[in-house]
């Protein structure tokens, strides 16, 4: 435990130089306690930590877990600088045994113990009784009672009780708080044989441990006198006066609720340490510091003064000041309004502007609540740059319906917060709109001068198109044919007669949707529109061959099979939300479907 000695050395050191600078750090005026204090009786109820160092004897080794202790002490200061004093404590240090292979029918493992301490000191203050302050040395003799725990007895039957001699010695610190209550540091080490426990004769080893506690001291009995000045001959040389210097600082805005600061750059030209007593509108204000941070609580004017002194000749003395300063009052943050720029604003599809909004808040703010911090928030989507008084918010962030036309209204709010914590909040409003869209299909693809729709393009009808029409939406169909092609084909059986070939085959697109029998699907007839583009090819083809992923393979009639060559042999097909203007650029002239056409047509086979 060289730790342990090293800390009582300390401890000593700090003793005595407390004492001697008590009596040596004012040459010239000198403040005597003489028993200021109650200090006749005392009651300390401490507590702190318990330490021991293992022993080693014979083959047979023991050590106590570190631990705490708690206890209490009544002191008799008899004398000025004596006092009589009983100690008890209570201290929960684990025990643990063991031993070499020579020892084995010794005991070995670790149980619960407790230890129950009695002595009896004498103890010398380096100050006398009544001080405010009083280092003291002690050293004494006692018993301690070494008590395994129910539990650990009823696990290790073959455990006894143990008592030993124990000597003690250190030292600590008393301070008043008041004249009747106090603090009290102490430090000592205990020295004693090591307890056995029953187990063995006691080998020649001795334990040695460390006890830190601190606590409260409650003084009984009464003071003798007040403190006396005992005032050194004034010294013959005359003194130079102090160096008044200035009273400077508090140069930032003065506001109410702001703490400022001030200093005071008085010297002595002898070089003697100062004190300073700061004073507001003539009352005495912070400490002995040649600072002083002071927060007003209201507005007006406020004068500042310090007289600083000698603290070893008071009679040295200069004040600094008046000064004078004008503290501001404080306003609560306001926010006159919030505007979003632009205020409407359209995104997806045709006509779209995808602008994002400028949101700004007016802020109204005065030099004591400056420094403002802001946040910004919306009911929906994204927003950047929101550090200031202005963000940006994003209308791509949105997520919408895909096809439907909406509309949204955001919400966005702003609260801006100044340095004391308080925050005004306001919101305001803006819309985005999302027009109606339309979907673009797979085209049906068709072979050379042909108007049959073939199995693949039934495919795309009746498990894409007619499922996703209804009430939303209505079917646009673009029929095409290929340069290479005839412009209408003959009429025989259900083709239709004076028809170009790309609006029979819209016509027969149109009939698979609405055909209402076989393969055919029962869209009603007034949601399908068409229109004959012939060989101009604004769109680029979008193959719906099968054998993809999205379309599976479907074995194809004879003369009804398609290929790469056939993709601009095509109806285009769209979904049109209900009521939209909103149309493809191939779509120039869609018209209604004539019920009286697709029906001569029939549900292909």
């Amino acid at each position: 435990m060289a730790c342990r000695g090293l800390v009582l050395q300390y401890l000593f050191c700090f003793l005595a130089f407390t004492a001697w600078a008590q009596d040596t750090a004012a040459p010239v005026r000198k403040f005597v306690f003489t028993e200021q204090n109650p200090d006749l009786f005392e009651l300390n109820a401490f507590g702190g930590v318990s330490l021991f160092r293992g022993v080693s004897d014979e083959g047979f080794t023991e050590s106590l877990v570190k631990g705490g202790t708690a206890g209490g002490r009544a002191s008799w200061n008899f004398s000025k600088y004596f006092s009589l004093e009983g100690n008890y404590n209570f201290a929960v240090n684990n025990a643990r045994l063991g031993g070499s292979a020579s020892t084995t029918q010794l005991f070995q493992g670790t149980f619960g113990e407790q230890i129950q301490s009695a002595s009896l000191n004498p103890v010398y203050h380096f100050t006398k009784r009544g001080s405010k302050v009083r280092p003291y040395v002690t050293a004494g003799v006692g018993a301690s009672w070494f008590l395994p725990t129910k539990k650990a007895q009823a696990q290790y039957p073959e455990i006894e009780k143990s008592s030993e001699v124990a000597f003690n010695y250190g030292g600590g610190l008393k301070y008043h708080l008041t004249p009747h209550l106090g603090f009290r540091f102490d430090a000592r080490g205990v020295f004693q044989r090591n307890p056995l426990f029953g187990l063995m004769s006691a080998p020649s080893a001795y334990f040695s441990g460390l006890q830190a506690t601190a606590g409260l001291v409650f003084y009984l009995g009464q003071a003798k006198g007040p403190a006396t000045a005992v005032v050194a001959p004034a010294p013959a040389l005359k003194l130079q006066p102090l160096n008044p210097g200035a009273l400077s600082g508090a140069s930032e805005q003065l506001c109410q609720g702001r703490v400022l600061t001030l200093h005071a750059t008085a010297t002595d030209p002898l070089g003697h340490a100062l004190s300073y007593q700061w004073k507001v509108n003539g009352t005495a204000v912070g400490t002995n510091d040649p600072d002083l941070s002071y927060k007003p609580n209201n507005a007006g004017d406020f004068e500042f003064e310090v007289y600083v002194a000698d603290r070893s000749d008071p009679a040295r003395i200069v004040r600094l000041g008046p000064k004078t300063l004008a503290v501001q009052d404080y306003a609560l943050p306001q926010i006159s309004g919030v505007t979003a720029s632009p205020n409407t604003v359209t995104v997806g599809g045709e006509g779209a502007t995808n602008q994002s909004v400028i949101l700004a808040a007016d802020v109204v703010t005065t030099p004591c609540n400056g420094n403002m911090s802001y946040q910004w928030t919306v009911s929906e989507g994204n927003l950047t740059k929101t550090a200031g008084p202005s963000a940006v918010f994003d209308p791509a962030s949105l997520n919408f319906d895909s096809g439907l036309g909406q509309t949204k209204t955001i919400t966005a709010t702003v609260t801006a917060t100044d340095e004391a914590g308080h925050s005004a909040s306001q919101t305001t409003k803006f819309v985005v709109d999302f027009p109606a869209q339309y979907k673009r299909l797979a085209d049906v693809i068709f072979a050379k001068n042909s108007a049959r729709v073939n199995n693949c393009g039934k495919r795309i009808l009746i498990e894409q198109a007619a499922p996703q029409a209804g009430t939303a939406f209505d079917v646009l169909l673009v029929g095409h044919r290929s340069a290479d092609e005839l412009e209408s084909v003959p009429s025989s059986g259900r083709t239709l007669h004076s028809s170009t070939l790309d609006r029979q085959r819209a016509l027969s697109v149109a009939a698979v949707l609405t055909g209402d029998h076989g393969v055919c699907g029962n869209l009603d007839i007034s949601q399908v529109r068409i229109c004959a583009a012939g060989t101009e090819q604004i769109s680029p083809a979008d193959e719906g061959f099968c054998g993809t992923s999205t379309i599976p393979q479907t074995a194809e009639r004879r003369g009804a099979e398609v290929s790469e060559e056939d993709k601009e042999r095509r109806v285009e097909v769209y979904l049109v939300p209900k009521g939209s203007a909103v149309l493809p650029p191939a779509a120039r002239n869609a018209t209604v479907v004539l019920g009286g056409n697709v029906r001569a047509l029939g549900c292909p086979k």
